[in-house]
């Protein structure tokens, strides 16, 4: 992306829409993992089984990934946002009408197809708001997600009290994603990332591989911690630690009230003690959450834990996908696609091994281990940003 590309300012409409996206993504993803215990008691599935159904999701989301730089490339990344977002709208109408295990999986897996395209491609238009503003925008792009996915997480609690089906909220989402995809269609940014000609010597064909590895890192620790309190926190505090129906899915909240008040404060963080020691507080204050949920016997405690743990995903992730969108700006849609993959690998150690190791719900606590094991592993990486 040359200088000249960038002369036109982002527009108030252009940047919107990225918003309406992420926003959509947050309130979609949050409605269906707070939705997993109905879904678990409707369709009869065990911890194994879920953890096997989380890692299609995780398989198929990754395809999603390589699908949106594909599409993005040819089209543009708002034809791959509108793609996944339809996608999401017709795995989720089909998981919220079905009781059938083989329905459920197809259904889920598309759905994953479809998360992954939109978290590629959203990303990819958060890089190119970002350039074309000339300021930080990831910090308020993800702040809208997680606003929608704290929505979402109380749309699921609010209807346990309600005549309303608790999958409610996972109907809505299907609705706001057909909504996001006309829209971004025709409000998001025409620009499309160009790959180097057959006739581009090799190193202009090279992408920066370390960059990608080291960014690529902070996102799988900081998907580690997300993906292990998004798939199992409601989970562990109705089915292992006994809370009602109702202040279960307060775990999932709470993280996400933490994250938004990471992303909120994470750009004047960063303007006042730079991207290292941002992502340092974020990580050492999700450790000390990942550990106390592991030390935690009563829900009070736990959410508190889980709310901590929160930090991680609140600065590493917007800090990581801006250091993304700068490794190679003529070519970040296709650094964005790459670096998003470690998102997926984080979600298979966070939320499918997490399940796998712990086997049951009472022992999910001490599962929590695994994440603060991803933090920790953070900190050089951080240093070699440094």
């Amino acid at each position: 992306m040359s200088a000249g590309t960038f002369r036109r300012g982002l527009t108030p409409s252009a940047l919107a829409v990225v918003m309406i996206a992420f926003a959509v993504q947050g309130f979609g993803y949050a409605a269906v993992v707070s939705a997993l215990p109905t879904f678990k008691q409707r369709i009869g599935l065990s911890e194994t089984m879920l953890s096997g159904i989380l890692l299609a999701v995780c398989v198929a989301a990754a395809g999603g990934s390589v699908l949106a730089d594909v599409i993005a490339v040819r089209w543009g990344s708002r034809w791959a946002i509108a793609a996944g977002f339809l996608m999401q709208t017709v795995a989720l109408c089909v998981a919220v009408n079905t009781t059938t295990l083989v329905l459920f999986t197809a259904a889920v897996f598309v759905y994953g197809v479809g998360l992954g395209t939109v978290d590629a491609s959203a990303n990819m238009a958060g890089a190119l708001a970002e350039a074309r503003s000339s300021q930080p925008v990831f910090g308020r792009l993800y702040a809208a997600y997680t606003v929608a996915a704290i929505l979402g997480a109380l749309a699921t609690a609010g209807t346990a009290s309600t005549p309303l089906s608790r999958t409610t909220p996972v109907a809505a989402a299907a609705v706001f994603a057909a909504t996001a995809a006309m829209l971004v269609v025709r409000y998001g940014d025409h620009y499309r990332s160009q790959r180097p000609t057959s006739s581009a010597s090799a190193a202009e064909r090279r992408l920066p591989r370390s960059g990608i590895w080291l960014v690529g890192g902070l996102v799988f620790a900081a998907f580690v911690v997300d993906s292990a309190v998004s798939a199992w926190s409601t989970l562990y505090l109705q089915d292992g630690l006994h809370s009602g129906p109702s202040i279960a899915p307060l775990a999932y909240a709470g993280y996400l009230g933490v994250v938004l008040l990471g992303r909120l404060v994470a750009d004047p963080l960063v303007a006042r003690w730079g991207r290292t020691s941002t992502g340092l507080i974020g990580v050492l204050v999700a450790l000390a959450g990942c550990l106390l949920v592991v030390a935690a016997h009563l829900p009070g405690p736990a959410v508190v834990g889980f709310a901590l743990a929160g930090a991680a995903a609140g600065l590493l992730v917007p800090v990581a996908f801006s250091w993304a969108g700068e490794l190679l700006p003529a070519r970040s849609d296709e650094v964005i696609a790459r670096v998003n993959l470690f998102n997926y690998g984080g979600a298979l150690v966070g939320a499918v091994a997490l399940g796998a190791l712990a086997g049951n719900a009472p022992a999910l606590g001490f599962g929590f281990a695994l994440p603060a094991v991803a933090l920790l592993l953070a900190l050089p990486l951080l240093r070699a940003h440094g």
